[in-house]
């Protein structure tokens, strides 16, 4: 068989793995048939089309969907909200990808007015940096009591001009917002999500009620779940207890050990699942640097530990990759390696409605794939781009 380690991602060609997880299950030794980017068919061992270029992935590794990370401040050294361009776009999804993320929606948090124009202004000429599926605005409009990091004097209300701002995102990818239900009419958010921007959410005080009422507006996902939102108690679920009981909401957790107590991380997959909890990262920009500190809006975030925090303390974002909260999920959720990956690649394409395209390796889906194994990534693929 003729071996080339860089076919021509348009022509057919062959990747072999030892082992392939195609999105539900562990098939064994498999080769992936791809052309234009596209799967075209898994072959068993022996029975791949003889010819085709073929990389072959070393013993010991696994193949698997590339991983889908919707939530992503920074990495590579650069953060979104320092410079919302499609330069610091293209520098975090190639620091990002080296711990196999091939799908991410970058970022935007808390910020002046003019940084969500600009943001919008290079949206779409960024949505062709590969792996870029949408972008993530995590507020303004949240609750102060709630706001964590996220600078106290640009936390609002909204207005018309920048509600239809933010209706010009439904255009870019699949991008959704974290807003606090209990600080947006009703109205608004029907108007944000019927103009097909998903709603998730966060830095919220908001009673249990007051979550159905956002899901019966069109809210489905909850961002970092147990951080930055009331929590469960007896007589007031809050947001914690809302989001394990109800079905219809997607939740995004942070697996660094650190934001969310391992206990509370299996107590959130018994109650969600693989199917409704996603794995994300939080990342700052030091993930993929050497650096050890950074400016978020003028405050010093200093790494130690494997924590970020300011001077106060106060967590900010997170020091993780996909691979590693992938391998967090097995140690600390107690997890299977197969239920990790879901709540990585398949989960998360789902609540971003990509369920027909990513997250899975069968017949007529992008080739957005991640090989790994226990020293970490060792490759990974863009719509069939090694």
């Amino acid at each position: 068989m003729h071996r080339d380690p860089s076919p021509s991602w348009q022509d057919p060609h062959l990747i072999a793995a030892p082992q392939l997880f195609d999105g539900e299950r562990m098939l064994g030794p498999r080769s992936v048939e791809i052309a234009a980017g596209i799967i075209v068919a898994l072959h068993e061992p022996n029975e791949a089309p003889v010819g085709l270029p073929t990389r072959q992935l070393p013993a010991g590794s696994l193949l698997a969907p590339g991983f889908i990370d919707i939530q992503v401040n920074g990495g590579g050294g650069v953060l979104l909200n320092d410079d919302p361009s499609v330069e610091t776009v293209r520098t975090m999804a190639a620091a990002h990808r080296r711990f196999g993320t091939t799908g991410l929606l970058p970022t935007l948090i808390t910020d002046a007015p003019d940084r969500l124009t600009r943001l919008a202004a290079i949206a779409g000429e960024a949505l062709a940096v590969p792996g870029v599926l949408g972008f993530h605005l995590e507020g303004p409009f949240l609750n102060p009591a709630r706001k964590g990091i996220h600078p106290p004097q640009h936390v609002r209300l909204p207005g018309e001009a920048e509600i239809a701002l933010l209706t010009q995102f439904s255009l870019a990818g699949r991008s959704f917002l974290t807003l606090a239900p209990e600080r947006v009419d009703g109205a608004v958010l029907k108007r944000l999500a019927a103009a097909g921007l998903r709603i998730a959410i966060g830095h919220s005080d908001a009673s249990a009620a007051e979550v159905a009422a956002a899901i019966g507006d069109g809210a489905t996902g909850v961002t970092h779940l147990f951080n930055a939102m009331s929590q469960m108690t007896p007589r007031a679920p809050g947001v914690v207890g809302a989001t394990l009981a109800d079905e219809r909401l997607f939740a995004g957790i942070i697996c660094d050990g650190l934001h969310v107590d391992p206990v509370n991380l299996r107590a959130a997959f018994h109650a969600m699942g693989r199917d409704r909890l996603m794995l994300v990262t939080d990342a700052m920009s030091l993930v993929g640097s050497d650096n050890a500190s950074f400016l978020l809006h003028g405050r010093t975030i200093t790494l130690k530990d494997g924590r970020l925090t300011d001077a106060q303390g106060t967590l900010a974002g997170a020091h993780l990759g996909m691979i590693e909260s992938v391998c967090n999920a097995v140690r600390l959720m107690g997890v299977t390696i197969e239920d990790a990956l879901i709540m990585a690649s398949r989960t998360p394409a789902c609540f971003l409605g990509l369920d027909k395209e990513l997250g899975r390796i069968v017949p007529g889906y992008r080739a957005d794939l991640v090989a790994f194994d226990a020293t970490g990534v060792l490759a990974t693929w863009i719509d069939g781009r090694p």
